[in-house]
């Protein structure tokens, strides 16, 4: 079953210091001025963050599912994904990743606390 917008809500939700804003008629999930994770509008593809240097092997590896962002954003750590060819485990691999790029070191400790403890 394919991922949706509330899929990634109710776990996004879920990150400290998230915060979730409609930027002009787009659902993004930032941390403070940082978005760590958008929607087009049709909200079918995610784009978020994820490292330069792996991105084009990234959507290399899968390219029905991973696509290049626009060109405009090809400067930042970023990458899309067709919410479509997307599972739940995945999903929240990608989204906690982006957001961990976004937070201080220290919180993802205590994230990673919770989780052990």
């Amino acid at each position: 079953m394919a991922v949706t917008l509330e899929d990634v809500r109710a776990f996004a939700v879920t990150l400290p210091r998230t915060t979730e804003a409609l930027v002009y008629g787009r659902v993004k999930f930032r941390i403070g001025s940082i978005v760590y994770v958008a929607f087009s509008h049709d909200e079918t593809v995610m784009g978020f963050g994820f490292p330069k240097e792996f991105r084009e092997a990234l959507i290399d590896s899968e390219p029905h599912k991973f696509m290049w962002p626009r060109t405009s954003d090809l400067r930042y750590n970023w990458v899309e994904v067709r919410l479509s060819e997307l599972d739940e485990d995945e999903m929240r691999e990608y989204v906690l990743d982006a957001w961990a790029m976004c937070v201080p070191k220290s919180a993802t400790a205590r994230r990673s606390n919770r989780r052990c403890g």
